[in-house]
């Protein structure tokens, strides 16, 4: 499947907004605080906020330069602001008001006349005209100033070169010094009839439109909360996405708190399940989906921000130490045994299918990746207290699940897959009788840990029988770990026990393929992540989705449609590549032009920088000098048509460099190293390498002669292994560490007709010149 790391736009669509469009606003907060924007209308928007401290601050925020947006759909940076006046109305509710001391101040991040980094403070109550908790507020940047008391501490603002711009938001009784409030203070403020004159009050923006492709997206609302959903929704369709979305509540930010001494927080379960801020932006979610024809799927998963967490609810190894992940602050995982913990969680599955019902959407929902807790060494979270009550007080210890059990070691895992499977069923009753019997219930299971082979009993615990077809409506799968470390057998091997202990039909199963953590791995990793939902379509999983949104905007990434094994818009007869050999032999008068693409600058003193921007030559030919008589010249003209001119590609035998030995030689296991084994990888992409050592160019090989390929490994040939889709040899088993992989091969080029005509003479032709036919070298997404 074609895809793009786009970097920046290259002549796509673009449109403009309003500068200070309400949908581009985002806002951000110190924990244990929650604020949330969502918009109102075209030109307002609100931001709930729910305080805990008295020091807690929300900044609402306009940024100069577009840092999540996709970078075909960001805006453009503009940071000039003078000659600029914003307008708007402002409503608030339970924060400082406009008049008071700590009251809501514009703070305006930039630079001075002489490039100085700075910021300035401006009082909003300076420039209002009303009460403070309604009033008419007009900012005009070319006479803005700074300082509490106007015009006694004027400070007059630089607005040339401005870097962001934040309303703050306190809570009455604002003190710097923190504290505890009495209790939890829910606020909102509301800003409408937003209008924008002057010089650049528009901004050219990304208005691209990819063509659906029929892959869905995931979503999570600790990573994308801090966004308006309106923006979240308006990226992924832009990028083609269609259909459902999977939507992750997240761990961290969705539930209310209580104090607990010590400046400490925990989850309030006696309160309503999800705070206000976090109510208000999933109903706007879920409503902006329903505008926009999107299938929203609410996921909530058996874990809480470890901080949160009351320390009863959290699963323990048999030491006592809690299931507590690697994240920065870490998130600890809910004990299904714990009937509180199991409640709170019903609580907040019928929180969001109530929330779904208002927003008139299906209600989707998923319980995402519910497990007890593993250890990287092998210990397994079983021995909370309510975990050892519910398995008789007393329950065989296990200290890893990497060395064999006995019988009563595995039956105590048995056991715990029951009680998980029981607590999973408990919550989807719950979410079903909240949505009045109709709801389509998943669950989500992550394979490379719940089917870890050096754990090969905590199938027993974490991918339980009881999970079995018809448990769920679907079962969702994802293995991103295996996937971009090319561990393709455990991939396999997974997807054939999962089907063999679950039995869920391909039709009802989702694959998510992703993610792609740092940003520097991008490269790598995408690849991988595109082929990997190739491979499940063609295992025959009819829905996949990319994990997750923030990954696909930082990094540009953009799935094409049109070639994907059954993505919509690939279903037409319109194949990019028949798999067959150019039907001429090549004449001696061929011509065979290696092409590579460098930029050259000549500075003034006549010194030159130079890039190249390919690194693999890209092949020309002009088969037309091998057209030696009529019937050969109608052969080429059948097999143009066939082809629709240079619609199609077609393999074609370079008669210079067709071969892994040398040029032309015959090939040999060992005549190419693929790469280095590392106990892990299995998979290795065909090369060529020209030249040696660190200055060989390295040419991928998509189309290589199947029944000539030879493989050998650390050293000795094997037949180990299989021939996949593009030049991509699967080994049976991981090569050993340190192994060379080699292969050998004869190949071809995958190539198309550089035009949509093929101008013959007959006459000239006759009398022995010949036509010119021009192929050029095709660039495969591998």
């Amino acid at each position: 499947m074609a895809y793009w790391l786009a970097k920046n736009r290259k002549g796509q669509e673009t449109d403009y907004i309003q500068r200070f469009d309400p949908r581009f606003w985002t806002v951000n907060f110190p924990r244990p605080m929650m604020a949330a924007v969502t918009t109102t209308a075209v030109d307002a928007l609100r931001v709930d906020c729910t305080f805990y401290r008295a020091d807690d601050l929300t900044g609402l925020i306009w940024d100069s330069v577009d840092t999540i947006d996709h970078p075909l759909t960001a805006y453009a940076t503009n940071r000039d602001y003078r000659r600029l006046k914003l307008s708007f109305r402002w409503r608030s509710t339970g924060i400082m008001p406009l008049d008071a001391i700590n009251g809501p101040t514009l703070t305006i991040e930039g630079r001075d006349a002489g490039g100085q980094a700075r910021a300035w403070y401006v009082r909003l109550w300076n420039y209002a005209q009303g009460t403070p908790q309604d009033a008419r507020i007009t900012l005009d940047f070319s006479d803005l100033a700074g300082g509490f008391l106007l015009p006694a501490e004027a400070d007059p603002v630089h607005c040339a070169d401005i870097d962001r711009l934040f309303f703050s938001l306190v809570p009455p009784g604002y003190d710097p010094a923190g504290g505890d409030l009495p209790g939890a203070v829910e606020s909102f403020v509301e800003i409408s009839d937003i209008t924008v004159d002057g010089a650049n009050a528009v901004l050219e923006i990304g208005d691209v439109m990819v063509p659906p492709h029929g892959i869905g997206m995931c979503t999570a609302f600790d990573d994308s909360g801090t966004q308006t959903p309106a923006r979240l929704i308006r990226n992924i369709r832009a990028l083609g996405y269609r259909g459902e979305i999977v939507h992750y509540m997240g761990m961290s930010h969705y539930f209310r708190l209580i104090a607990a001494g010590d400046a400490q927080y925990r989850v309030d379960d006696q309160a309503p399940a999800l705070n206000n801020a976090a109510a208000a932006w999933h109903l706007a979610f879920f409503a902006e989906c329903r505008r926009t024809g999107f299938e929203p799927i609410a996921s909530l998963s058996y874990e809480l921000l470890a901080m949160h967490c009351p320390p009863e609810w959290q699963q323990r190894d048999a030491d006592g130490n809690p299931a507590q992940t690697g994240w920065e602050p870490p998130s600890s995982l809910l004990s299904p045994a714990n009937d509180e913990a199991m409640s709170y969680l019903q609580r907040v599955g019928r929180a969001a299918a109530d929330l779904m019902k208002r927003a008139g959407v299906p209600v989707r929902f998923q319980i995402g990746e519910p497990w007890w807790w593993m250890f990287s060494d092998g210990r397994i979270c079983l021995y909370d207290d309510a975990a050892v009550a519910r398995f008789g007080g007393n329950p065989p210890r296990i200290d890893t699940l990497t060395a064999p059990l006995d019988q009563a070691q595995k039956q105590l895992l048995d056991t715990a897959g029951a009680l998980l499977s029981a607590s999973t069923k408990a919550l989807g009753e719950a979410v079903r009788d909240e949505a009045g019997g109709a709801v389509d219930l998943r669950l989500l299971a992550f394979l490379p840990t719940v089917l870890d082979p050096a754990m090969p009993e905590a199938r027993r615990a974490n991918l339980p029988i009881g999970w079995a077809y018809p448990a769920f409506d679907r079962l969702q799968l994802e293995d991103y770990d295996w996937l971009t470390a090319g561990r393709a057998n455990l991939r396999e091997e997974a997807y054939a026990e999962t089907d063999a202990r679950l039995k869920y039909p391909k039709s009802l199963q989702d694959y998510l393929s992703g993610f792609v953590l740092l940003a520097r791995d991008a490269s790598r990793m995408w690849p991988l992540i595109d082929e990997g939902l190739d491979e499940a379509a063609k295992r025959g999983v009819p829905r996949r989705f990319v994990w997750a949104s923030p990954q696909v905007m930082r990094d540009g990434y953009v799935r094409l449609a049109g070639s994907g094994p059954d993505d919509d818009e690939g279903k037409d007869d319109m194949k990019a590549f028949d798999d067959i050999p150019y039907p001429l032999a090549l004449g001696n008068g061929t011509a065979v032009m290696p092409e590579f693409s460098t930029s050259i600058v000549v500075t003034a003193s006549g010194h030159e920088h130079r890039n190249t921007l390919w690194s693999d030559a890209r092949l020309k030919f002009d088969v037309g000098p091998g057209i030696r008589s009529e019937h050969e010249l109608g052969v080429l003209l059948s097999f143009f048509r066939a082809r629709r001119g240079a619609a199609r590609g077609f393999r074609l035998r370079d008669p210079n460099d067709f071969s892994s030995m040398a040029m032309s030689g015959t090939p040999t296991p060992y005549d190419q190293l693929l790469g280095i084994g590392d106990g892990v990888r299995t998979r290795f992409e065909l090369v060529k390498h020209y030249g040696v050592g660190s200055d060989a160019q390295i040419r991928r090989i998509t189309r290589p002669e199947p029944g000539t390929v030879m493989v050998s490994v650390d050293g000795v040939e094997t037949d180990a292994w299989t021939l996949d889709h593009l030049g991509v040899i699967r080994l049976d088993k991981p090569a050993p560490r340190n192994a060379d992989v080699r292969a050998g091969f004869l190949f071809d080029v995958p190539v198309r007709f550089a035009e949509d005509r093929i101008e013959v003479n007959s006459a000239v032709f006759a009398a022995g010149e010949a036509p010119s036919v021009p192929l050029i070298e095709l660039r495969e997404a591998v």
